[in-house]
């Protein structure tokens, strides 16, 4: 995977670079989830736990998003719905 394209506004500073391969992330938990997936046979016991803790919390957001969005789309639907029996 390459990463010649990406770069960190100046504003930001990066909370930290992959040891591996020397990409700065600019967040701890992006970093400790790109070694948990583009390194994971050099992980040392401390690091995959730390990613397997940041892919649950990712996960948990995922979820929550994905319901949030479901609920959205349930409430324009009946919006949608309740508007046409009135108008209609």
């Amino acid at each position: 995977m390459s990463y010649e394209g990406t770069t960190i506004p100046r504003s930001d500073a990066p909370a930290g670079k992959c040891d591996y391969c020397g990409h700065p992330f600019p967040t701890t938990d992006r970093l400790v989830l790109h070694k948990g997936l583009e390194h994971p046979q050099q992980l040392d016991d401390d690091e995959e736990d730390a990613f397997l803790s940041a892919r649950e919390d990712e996960e948990d957001e995922l979820r929550t998003l994905r319901l949030k969005a479901l609920g959205a789309l349930v409430l324009l639907y009946f919006g949608f719905l309740m508007l046409y029996a009135i108008v209609a």
